[in-house]
């Protein structure tokens, strides 16, 4: 293989995270878990150790296309001429996932009501419906510190995150990585429907009842069995992508 045919595999390679990315922020937004301009989500460059790409701060994630993107490295540069600026608390919490858990490909961040409201309790998720036992065990807990601009938080984010999918960030919001783009969206769709779940629940006032430990041990395994070994997931990515298409393929400009 010549080294111009790797640069144009790489050229592709990296092409396709950003059509990925771009679809996973109009996902995003479709399913109404922006915050304005603000959070993030974050893909590594294919053939490129230590850079990934990230949203043009600014913008609303309905505009966000593939050429929009911004592509970065850990210590926060601009890798290319493009114009936008990035937002430095994106920067700090997505580039202390990227640079300590190799496994992680996406990052994924949001500031959803229902995320935020079950990072304040104490017991954050608990195993309270099918969905929210798709976590039981599998989350890490951060204890918020303010908005993530200290460079020296990141060593900590690492240590709470662990070798979890995710982590719900107290009194801020809720976190998931993947080994795709895929499957971090699978990730935080499901996460934050738990918590939409459980605001419900709670709201009633009512008696709970809690499925047994190894019931809720046995249910992340299935789902994990049905994901990648079932081929679920793709079926379902790919759903969305045929759902972005009819709605506004422009996400893949």
């Amino acid at each position: 293989m010549t080294v111009t045919t790797l640069n144009i595999e790489t050229r592709s390679a990296e092409w396709e995270q950003r059509v990925e990315l771009a679809a996973c922020y109009r996902l995003l937004a479709h399913y109404k878990m922006t915050d304005l301009i603000y959070t993030h989500s974050t893909v590594r460059v294919p053939g490129e150790p230590g850079h990934f790409l990230i949203n043009p701060y600014g913008y609303r994630w309905e505009e966000i296309t593939a050429s929009s993107l911004v592509k970065i490295d850990v210590d926060g540069n601009k890798v290319g001429d493009s114009p936008h600026r990035v937002n430095p608390a994106g920067f700090t919490i997505h580039s202390a996932v990227h640079m300590a858990r190799h496994d992680a490909a996406c990052v994924i961040h949001t500031h959803t009501r229902a995320g935020m409201a079950v990072s304040v309790t104490k017991d954050g998720l608990m195993p309270l419906s099918q969905i929210a036992l798709q976590f039981y065990g599998r989350l890490g807990t951060h204890d918020y510190e303010g908005i993530a601009l200290d460079l020296d938080e990141r060593q900590r984010i690492i240590t709470d995150l662990g070798s979890f999918c995710g982590v719900i960030l107290r009194n801020h919001g809720l976190l998931t990585v993947g080994r795709t783009v895929a499957e971090a969206f699978s990730l935080m769709f499901y996460l934050n429907t738990a918590c939409e779940v459980q605001v419900a629940t709670l709201s009633m006032g009512t008696p709970l009842v809690i499925p047994p430990k190894e019931v809720c041990e046995r249910v992340g395994a299935q789902y994990d069995q049905m994901a990648f070994d079932d081929g679920d997931l793709k079926l379902e990515w790919a759903a969305h992508l045929r759902l972005l298409d009819t709605l506004d393929p422009s996400y893949r400009s």
